[in-house]
């Protein structure tokens, strides 16, 4: 019987989530789809935001952890966390561009480490399967990240349908890297110089080939164990 005191199920539900911290995160970043939209338009919101980066930056480095060596992640995080909070507490702005690039090659290295963790064995556990929707959301971070850099480095990089060529938000770019990788093609942002053309060509690529290697084969092992069972 499955039945747990109520004294003991959040105990159950704390081990479990330190268990899974991948689900953390995704939930996380979920939540901040939602809540970002409020952040972007006044100065306590895009203070907010930048918390809430560095929060999420906390709970990639504590999953990478988890999947890989530390150091690196310790030596990307660490400058991009101290150029984040100048540039959002202290007034240079000019640092987030390259704060926003160490996080993108931050977010990478953990879908690296998340990718090798599940295709480290025959097996497909819960944990596996909630890494790889955790996956798929850090790879859309780390395109975004880039994107923002890119823009921030080649001004009108970005356009909109009908919209001249300027700064595109946060969510904008959230929203190019989502429709990018997912291949549904239903973005209204426009990549217009090579270099945002290229980021946007390699976001396509990780996106197919991310469905084709790591979720066919999570796919492919499911129905292997229920056809065992």
């Amino acid at each position: 019987m499955n039945w747990a005191p109520p004294i003991l199920a959040p105990w159950r539900l704390t081990h479990g989530l330190r268990k899974h911290p991948s689900a953390i995160l995704l939930g996380v970043q979920l939540l901040g789809i939602l809540s970002y939209p409020l952040m972007e338009n006044t100065g306590i919101g895009r203070a907010l935001f930048g918390a809430m980066s560095i929060a999420v930056l906390s709970l990639v480095l504590w999953v990478v952890n988890r999947a890989s060596a530390h150091w690196v992640a310790w030596l990307l995080a660490v400058p991009s966390v101290t150029m984040s909070l100048l540039a959002n507490f202290a007034g240079m702005p000019a640092l987030l561009p390259w704060a926003h690039a160490l996080e993108a090659v931050l977010y990478f290295y953990a879908v690296a480490g998340l990718i090798r963790y599940m295709l480290s064995d025959m097996r497909v556990t819960t944990d596996e399967l909630v890494a790889a929707a955790t996956t798929f959301t850090l790879l859309a971070w780390a395109f975004a990240y880039a994107f923002s850099a890119c823009q921030a480095w080649l001004p009108g990089s970005f356009s909109a349908v009908s919209v001249p060529p300027q700064p595109r938000t946060w969510m904008e770019l959230l929203f190019l890297s989502f429709s990018t990788l997912s291949g549904v093609g239903l973005s209204d942002i426009v990549p217009l110089s090579p270099l945002a053309r290229a980021l946007t060509m390699l976001a396509m690529f990780a996106g197919v080939m991310y469905i084709a290697i790591v979720v066919s084969r999570l796919i492919a092992l499911t129905v292997i164990r229920q056809q065992r069972h």
